[in-house]
């Protein structure tokens, strides 16, 4: 086949595996660039076409076709780059399954990954050739990691590709295991198949409103579901070129993400809230004045609440440069899901929703009289697409609730998982839920509470980390935003709110961290003062105890996600990295310390998980 198509209208219906599209792609599309890598965001370090990217793959698949069996278990260590979509997809030719984690830092822990290796069983472990020789001596220490075989990928000779022995795969054989980012726990290994991806990459692709003209931009870890089956798999899907930088090239200077959009003309890129958040805070106005952003189409954002106010601003802050507010894309997904559950229609602007705070303290859903000063402003995340269905249940009684209700979300379709490795309680209980009346199901259960107004989803909060005091409900996300508007010396999006319970009653506890520009002139009573004083506020909730925490300190997942549960659990253990701490009660604080026995082996658990 020599025919030079660009786009496969649906492959979902052509291909039953990842190995058959690339393969493809291989034949039809031979000099056509897939990945282009920025080293440092801004340079081109690297790029696939998909010829190569075939022959890298078959080379690694031959390896390790000499070496483990099919089905076998092999740990993917990278840093940011191609090797490891090379290496991804040369699990996948050797039939082997592929488990995406992160190279652990300089003086990291290594629980996490050690979690991981025992959780899936490794028997190889890939990496490249500087990073094993970085990880080397900690491997000796380490008795789960010096059982794997390692192997440095980049080191293996293309030669190779041709020893490889095509496997016998089918949609339903198991493609990788997406760990979960662990925060409340050990992290889980989502059993994500072939169909599962093929499926999810159909939706996504139907959604989005992509075709043969969609160029992506990304920045996201690869590692990460979004960065790996958003970044790396929508474009073989489609067919199309992708470019991407390191995680850190955009933490470090955010113009280089919309720089790269606008050097190569991106339609579809995006990311969590706070990543526009962090745009309208770090590119200056002259940096602005170079951009030109009317290509980009899609700016999905996703993984973490999505605030009203971040989409209204980004959009003022960059009209000027081209972009269209038109273009964000509010969604929803989770790794149990393959990645995407819900989105909007393309051309449509976000949909916002205003509702009574003191109606949804009772989990009922009320539209805000237009004067009322205490709105809450939830975004819509569209609707789900292809056969899949969302139910809104109450969950205790596992009802339906009835409109104008928020209950927890649960969903069923062809791109929920299998359930999590090896834990047949954990998924029965997640994967396989019925509803009590009618015996509809099975459902996945997401832990997320919201609801549906006219066929939009809204999510409202997760459902292990309401703050119930006085018999009202308070979300969490809404109280940090507070907190962190409250005095410029404070962090967006790095605080946290949780309850701790005293003499029978539950209390609101605050941490969050402070501005590193402002750690030697901070006046701690002024900043506690005001985020005190705003909670009262807006929240008619009295504020127990405040901890202000060092730059970079709190805990959060590998994909950049608040880890409450960790930083309860840190906080009664008195492990934060604290700048300073109040409490209303100082006497009750001998009374936390003493409670760090009992959670020591609960956080040596917890801080499996690191920030990015």
């Amino acid at each position: 086949m020599t025919a030079n198509i660009y786009y496969c209208p649906k492959p979902f219906d052509e291909f039953s595996t990842l190995v058959d599209l690339l393969r493809y792609r291989a034949q039809a599309q031979i000099d056509r660039r897939a990945y282009t890598f920025l080293q440092d965001g801004e340079t081109e370090d690297a790029s696939l076409t998909y010829q190569e990217l075939d022959r890298r793959a078959r080379a690694i698949a031959a390896r390790l076709q000499s070496i483990v069996a099919p089905g076998d278990r092999a740990l993917l260590l990278y840093p940011s780059g191609l090797e490891f979509i090379s290496a991804f997809f040369g699990c996948l030719y050797a039939g082997v399954v592929a488990v995406p984690a992160y190279p652990p830092k300089r003086n990291q822990k290594m629980s996490r990954l050690q979690a991981i290796v025992a959780d899936a069983q490794a028997k190889v472990a890939l990496t490249t050739t500087s990073e094993l020789t970085n990880i080397e001596p900690r491997i000796a220490e380490n008795p789960e990691l010096l059982a794997l075989q390692w192997l440095a990928t980049d080191a293996i000779a293309s030669d190779l590709a041709s020893d490889w022995q095509e496997p016998n795969l089918c949609g339903d054989d198991l493609a990788f295991l997406q760990y979960t980012s662990g925060s409340t726990g050990n992290p889980k290994g989502v059993i994500v198949t072939h169909s599962n991806l093929m499926h999810n990459e159909q939706a996504i692709e139907m959604s989005f409103g992509h075709s043969d003209k969609t160029v992506f931009v990304g920045w996201l870890p690869l590692f990460h579901d979004m960065g790996l089956i958003g970044n790396v798999l929508q474009p073989l899907y489609l067919g199309i070129p992708c470019i991407l930088m390191p995680p850190v090239a955009f933490l470090q200077k955010p113009f280089r993400w919309l720089q790269a959009i606008s050097r190569y003309r991106g339609t579809t890129s995006g990311g969590p809230n706070f990543a526009y958040d962090l745009c309208m805070r770090k590119i200056t106005p002259e940096q602005k004045a170079s951009l030109d952003l009317s290509s980009w189409e899609v700016a999905f954002n996703g993984s973490e609440p999505i605030r009203a106010e971040t989409l209204e601003q980004f959009a003022t802050a960059f009209e000027s440069c081209g972009f269209q507010k038109e273009a964000f894309y509010p969604c929803y997904g989770m790794a149990e899901a393959t990645l995407f559950i819900t989105g909007g229609l393309k051309t449509d602007l976000p949909v916002v929703s205003a509702v009574a705070p003191t109606a949804l303290e009772q989990n009922q859903v009320v539209a805000s009289i237009a004067k009322q000063e205490n709105v809450r402003k939830i975004v819509g995340c569209g609707r789900t697409w292809l056969e899949h269905k969302i139910a809104i249940v109450e969950p205790e009684s596992l009802t339906r609730c009835s409109g104008g209700q928020v209950g927890e979300i649960w969903v069923a379709g062809a791109s929920v998982a299998g359930g999590y490795w090896q834990k047949s309680e954990q998924t029965e209980q997640t994967f396989n839920a019925y509803l009590a009346d009618t015996k509809e199901g099975p459902y996945l259960r997401t832990g997320d509470l919201g609801f549906v107004q006219h066929g939009e989803l809204f999510v409202t909060g997760r459902l292990k980390d309401v703050i119930i005091i006085r018999g009202r409900n308070h979300y969490p996300q809404d109280i940090e935003q507070t907190v962190e508007k409250s005095h410029p010396a404070l962090r967006s999006g790095c605080g946290a709110a949780f309850s701790v319970e005293d003499k029978g009653q539950e209390r609101l506890v605050v941490v969050q961290e402070v501005e590193r520009s402002f750690l030697r002139k901070l006046n701690v009573n002024d900043v506690i003062g005001s985020i005190r004083q705003a909670v009262t506020q807006e929240h008619d909730l009295e504020v127990y105890a405040v901890l202000l925490l060092k730059p970079g300190s709190i805990p959060k997942t590998s994909s950049g996600k608040l880890r409450r549960y960790a930083c309860r659990a840190g906080f009664l253990a008195g492990s934060l990295d604290v700048v300073e701490d109040w409490s209303k009660n100082p006497q009750n604080k001998m009374k936390f310390l003493h409670l760090q026995v009992e959670v020591n082996s609960m956080l040596e658990q917890l801080q499996n998980c690191q920030q990015l």
